[in-house]
């Protein structure tokens, strides 16, 4: 059986990726998870039981908040930043080939594998997607130059978001 913190785990990329509906069975216990709106609701059980989880709504209506909690909360709308529109036509996406965590190094304290005008062959590691444990080498799948790094160390990715731009060669 999972660990709490494992679960949570699982939970917190479930809840972050695009994903709806999520199962997992190891050992004789089954863990379901399933997304509706912004809620991500976790079944665990045993094997062979089943119990069904339903999602619920909740009217804000009978959220209560004492008064002393409440506080003014001023928003300003984010600024909005210019766009660069560049030629990415002819350039390569890398893509991540899971829902995971992105790292530009192999540990903490080395140099990243790859950064914005770095040479590579195809089957150059460029970096390391970590899912569920397991730290999963990505190679950058053509010949060429790393134009843009797309996305920061330690971040989240999804199934198919791009990693890198890469101009061939």
């Amino acid at each position: 059986m999972l660990k709490v913190q494992e679960i949570r785990e699982l939970i917190k990329l479930i809840d972050q990726s695009s994903i709806d509906e999520f199962v997992y069975e190891n050992e004789g216990s089954k863990i379901k998870m399933k997304k509706t709106g912004s809620v991500t609701i976790a079944a665990a059980q045993p094997a062979g039981q089943t119990v069904s989880v339903e999602p619920q709504t909740v009217p804000v209506e009978s959220v209560v908040v004492p008064a002393a909690a409440v506080q003014e909360v001023k928003q300003e709308a984010p600024k909005a930043e210019p766009v660069v529109e560049e030629n990415t036509e002819n350039l390569h996406k890398i893509t991540s080939p899971m829902v995971g965590t992105f790292y530009a190094s192999p540990s903490p304290d080395a140099d990243p594998y790859v950064t914005a005008g770095s040479k590579v062959s195809k089957d150059s590691i460029v970096c390391i997607v970590e899912a569920m444990k397991l730290f999963n080498e990505i190679e950058a799948e053509v010949n060429g130059e790393i134009v843009e790094v797309l996305v920061k160390n330690g971040q989240l990715v999804e199934y198919g978001q791009p990693l890198f731009l890469v101009k061939p060669e």
